[in-house]
């Protein structure tokens, strides 16, 4: 196989790892639209699963460290084509600043609302933490015409589960990280089988734009925060059989 697209690698990737995948809900998957891919994150191979099952390269913003580390950043950056956030004091712009570009070319771009921490604390299948509302935020006040979020759950069936690195490696790479400075091992969680639940997607219209200003804003984007989370955790309920 040609590895010259993070499709093909996302794809490779799979098959080395023995990796089952059951799609569900195919058809609610946005045709001619930009798209805003929100998930579930518990694994490495999450960007990999969500390429595979949309059956497109995804855009995914991704921690700052993974821009730091020497051949993950190879990998991440230059053949998956995630975009690492900025430091601390600068992640929330570029994070605003290069999605509403790629969504603005109709490119997909993918959010893990989670954030770092179901990543370094080993979490069950079927839950889901508390989002972060940045994804929210970038949609309301995205120029972007016809732009949608799709909510997808990744329900893990079966799995392995085993150490992966020190925690405390990745604070030399990112030391405003919290989660980082503390002992432990940042756990890996492998997929042998893995369903993908595809949400009703969620069409941002002018009305909701408008309002995201002055004090209406905080409410819009807590609505819209909840009720991706809500999709999203239904979703993972029902996978998790």
């Amino acid at each position: 196989m040609s590895l010259n697209s993070p499709l093909e690698i996302s794809r490779w990737s799979l098959m080395a790892l023995s990796t089952q995948i059951f799609r569900y809900y195919e058809d609610r998957i946005p045709q001619d639209a930009s798209v805003l891919v929100v998930s579930n994150h518990r694994s490495f191979m999450d960007a990999f699963i969500l390429m595979e099952a949309l059956s497109s390269p995804i855009r995914f913003a991704c921690h700052h460290y993974m821009g730091q580390v020497p051949i993950m950043r190879e990998l991440v950056t230059g053949q998956l084509g995630c975009f690492p956030l900025e430091d601390s004091q600068h992640r929330q712009q570029s994070f605003f600043v290069q999605s509403q570009l790629l969504l603005q070319s109709k490119q997909m771009v993918g959010v893990f609302p989670e954030g770092t921490e179901p990543m370094v604390k080993f979490t069950q299948p079927d839950q889901v933490g508390e989002f972060q509302r940045g994804f929210a935020h970038l949609a309301l006040r995205a120029s972007v015409k016809d732009l949608a979020i799709l909510p997808i759950a990744i329900a893990s069936l079966e799995e392995v589960n085993t150490p992966g690195f020190p925690l405390r490696l990745l604070s030399l790479f990112d030391p405003s990280e919290a989660l980082f400075n503390q002992p432990g091992w940042h756990p890996l969680v492998i997929y042998r089988r893995v369903a993908v639940l595809i949400g009703r997607p969620y069409w941002i219209t002018s009305q909701q734009q408008k309002q995201y200003q002055g004090k209406k804003a905080k409410t819009v984007v807590a609505e819209l925060t909840e009720h991706c989370h809500y999709e999203i955790a239904s979703l993972l309920r029902q996978g998790c059989y």
